[in-house]
């Protein structure tokens, strides 16, 4: 983990508790969850714009000689 920033944020309590249900964590860990999961989303995003664009050749037989 980098840098740590302390915030206060305010969330619905429904939101929240069912987050907590789910996930078994504490609010500090959700919201830490929640926002690994929008930057994994985005970065998701900006690979599938790559899709069909990127030429990519493998030789597996070179691969897995190369071990």
């Amino acid at each position: 983990m980098g840098a740590a920033k302390k915030i206060t944020i305010v969330v619905d309590e429904d939101l929240l508790r069912d987050a907590q249900g789910i996930s078994g964590l504490g609010v500090s860990e959700v919201v830490r969850e929640g926002l690994r999961a929008v930057a994994a989303t985005r970065a998701s995003e900006e690979i599938r714009k790559w899709r069909g664009k990127v030429r990519l050749e493998l030789d597996v037989t070179s691969l897995r000689e190369d071990k």
